[in-house]
């Protein structure tokens, strides 16, 4: 007579699904990592880089650092940093598509939902593929301190550290990534060696772009380039108007109020 316990286990066996096959990592121009394997993006339709305003030495400085891995020369892992809808997440996949469109044997992986725990089986999983990989990691802010080792690994060439043809690009609202705690300081032996430690984090990427709150002016010349390039009407003072309800001046607002410009007009936008 079968035991119930395997008979109880071949039932959950026929009931899960099984486990997705890994997608080719040399067949995509984009692909999501989730902790445990690694899949193509649905999608992967960025801004074109024209259509991204005010951050000209920003896209010519990411658009240098991509080629260059792309070609198997030494480049940098790079931190944007800043004000949110500023543009950091945009750029980052509109500089790659813009290499990829230049023929440029490059991949960009967005790590999703996966902690910094499970990226050294993607750095095992993309070692050897022939293959230039931008890992990049949206909005990364964490206070844990294993979660700071983990990155220094990654950056730093310890026993996980990101293979040859991969580089870090990572975006966070904070400039040193980790939290200026008081009671952190407080507790040390030495408060500033602390202190030291923790703002070291961001000082170990080679590149750090920063990304700022802008003016009127800028925030105009952004949204009368995408109404320029949709062939909408463009009206300074209504513009203005959007802004000053959102309480906020920045490209995401400007394209926020494009998408709402473009809708009472009757256009779709991508």
């Amino acid at each position: 007579m079968t035991d119930p316990i395997e008979r109880i286990a071949a039932a959950l066996e026929r009931i899960a699904p099984p486990r997705p096959a890994p997608a080719d990592p040399l067949a995509h121009p984009a692909y999501v990592w989730r902790g445990d394997t690694l899949a193509a993006a649905r999608a992967f339709a960025p801004v074109p880089l024209e259509r991204i305003f005010g951050l000209a030495a920003h896209k010519q400085t990411l658009l240098d650092n991509l080629d260059r891995l792309a070609r198997g020369a030494a480049a940098h892992d790079v931190l944007l940093w800043g004000a949110r809808g500023t543009g950091k997440s945009a750029l980052v996949k509109s500089c790659t598509g813009a290499v990829q469109a230049d023929g440029a044997n490059l991949a960009l992986i967005e790590v999703i939902g996966a902690g910094l725990e499970t990226m050294p089986a993607l750095f095992a999983f993309i070692a050897a593929v022939p293959r230039a990989f931008a890992i990049f990691i949206d909005d990364l802010g964490f206070d844990a301190a294993s979660d700071a080792r983990a990155l220094r690994s990654m950056l730093d060439g310890g026993a996980e550290a990101r293979p040859g043809n991969a580089r870090l690009f990572v975006t966070s609202n904070r400039r040193h990534l980790v939290p200026r705690n008081l009671e952190e300081q407080e507790n040390a032996i030495n408060p500033r060696d602390s202190v030291d430690d923790n703002l070291a984090l961001a000082d170990r990427f080679g590149l750090s772009l920063g990304f700022h709150v802008i003016d009127q002016d800028t925030y105009l010349g952004i949204v009368e380039g995408y109404a320029r390039a949709l062939d909408l009407p463009f009206d300074a003072q209504e513009a203005v108007g959007w802004a000053t309800r959102r309480g906020s001046r920045s490209g995401r607002v400007a394209w926020h109020y494009i998408v709402d410009l473009a809708g009472r007009h009757g256009k779709a936008v991508a």
